[in-house]
């Protein structure tokens, strides 16, 4: 354990006394690995760069990772960085790489710091990342809890729903529990785990099988049934209460030249001949149309 300590001391040792470079001597060695693939003009390139990783890696300590976990993310941004970067622009690596770097380093923080995947959209992971910072301003710190017009304030400065921000710092405010947990921790042997009290509110699949064939003998009911309505009563039934869209009285009686009244008349008629033909042919059918 000293030995791999001793070895990142040596490692962060070598990063900050590695020489700056100037903007010409930057913009040479980028040109060396784009246009002929240098993997030493790349590695001086890089080498340079590692403060900035080591830096930008320390901002996102508190989240409880590791901190060489969090320079090696890094250090996969500086090279991603290193691959996009074209010379020809006139920028900065610094300042490009940057971007990287921290895009780099949080992702890596969203998919270790909680078994619960969260940030998968930006306006997530901005809230995730910036939380803290804004709770600590609008409450000085001082407020273990946060009210809920803080909450408010939070969510209209990040573009979030105030709800999101409430579960976001229930999240951030207690670490994830297994539930193979017990409940009780006086005495773990005796305790129930918190799996145990986790309720399914689907139904049984029994209860399913049972519902897809009684919705399969409906359904060959009513098309054995509609075969007792004439071509005008099936047209009606059929826009009014079979399509998705239905369509109102007034817009049938005009494209079928009768009046809406004329229409309700009709439908009532085939919805009484269609639940006799039901109720005659399926006496079981009592009862199972709404």
């Amino acid at each position: 354990m000293g030995e791999i300590s001793g070895v990142r001391r040596r490692f962060v040792r070598a990063a900050m006394n590695a020489p700056f470079l100037e903007r010409e001597e930057e913009h040479q060695l980028a040109v060396r690995w784009k246009e002929h693939g240098d993997e030493m003009a790349l590695h001086q390139l890089t080498a340079a760069h590692m403060r900035l990783v080591i830096a930008l890696a320390a901002r996102f300590r508190h989240y409880g990772l590791p901190m060489a976990d969090l320079v090696q993310e890094g250090h996969v941004g500086l090279l991603e960085a290193a691959a996009r970067f074209e010379p020809e622009r006139e920028v900065r690596f610094s300042t490009y790489a940057t971007w990287w770097i921290r895009a780099s380093v949080q992702d890596y923080i969203l998919r270790n710091w909680s078994i619960v995947r969260g940030g998968t959209s930006s306006a997530q992971k901005a809230l995730f990342f910036n939380l803290r910072r804004l709770r600590a301003r609008l409450t000085r710190g001082g407020e273990e809890r946060i009210s809920s017009e803080v909450h408010e304030k939070i969510a209209e400065a990040i573009g979030v729903s105030k709800a999101d921000v409430a579960l976001m710092d229930a999240r951030l405010s207690a670490p994830d529990t297994s539930l193979n947990a017990p409940v009780l921790d006086a005495d773990p042997s005796n305790s129930a785990e918190r799996v145990e009290f986790l309720v399914d509110s689907s139904p049984l699949p029994d209860e399913s099988v049972s519902d897809v064939i009684d919705t399969e003998r409906r359904v060959r009911w009513l098309k054995q049934a509609l075969e007792v309505l004439n071509e005008r009563e099936l047209r009606i039934l059929q826009a009014r209460r079979l399509d998705d869209e239905q369509v109102t009285l007034e817009f049938l009686g005009d494209r079928l030249g009768i009046s809406k009244e004329r229409v309700r008349q009709i439908e009532n008629r085939a919805l009484e001949k269609l639940k006799r033909a039901l109720i005659d042919k399926y006496p079981q059918a009592q009862g199972a149309f709404v």
